[in-house]
């Protein structure tokens, strides 16, 4: 009786505090209407690789292109680390439509991994929001 209770407590918590992503791609698709955005470059990643023990946690910065009804209306480097989230959340949520602005976190995905280079293409921006 004990488990089930458990875990009627534990699927109710998560469906309380259930969280999204949202994803910013080097797509070339931009829609027509509204604004988009588009990640442009990844670079200066400091990351710590997984699996190596770093001193430093790193950061990893980048450029969006910010479209609106499919023009280029601006273009921001944003140096993702622990120091500037705020400041870094303040600027997106300008350019998210109203259910995606309770944002929690930022981050480049794929993460770094020790020997393995990741194509450009294959990384984007990773925004996880609650509901």
């Amino acid at each position: 009786m004990k488990k089930i209770v458990l875990l009627s407590f534990l699927l109710f918590s998560f469906s309380l505090f259930s969280q999204k992503i949202e994803k910013i791609t080097p797509k070339k698709c931009i829609p027509k209407k509204g604004y988009y955005l588009k990640l442009k470059s990844v670079f200066d990643d400091s990351r710590c690789p997984e699996g190596v023990t770093c001193v430093w946690a790193g950061e990893v910065s980048v450029i969006i292109e910010v479209y609106k009804d499919k023009q280029l209306i601006e273009e921001k480097r944003l140096t993702l680390n622990s120091k500037n989230k705020e400041e870094n959340i303040k600027w997106l949520v300008n350019y998210l439509p109203e259910s995606s602005k309770n944002i929690k976190w930022i981050t480049v995905l794929p993460y770094p991994k020790e020997g393995i280079v990741v194509k450009p293409k294959k990384q984007f921006v990773s925004i996880t929001y609650n509901d």
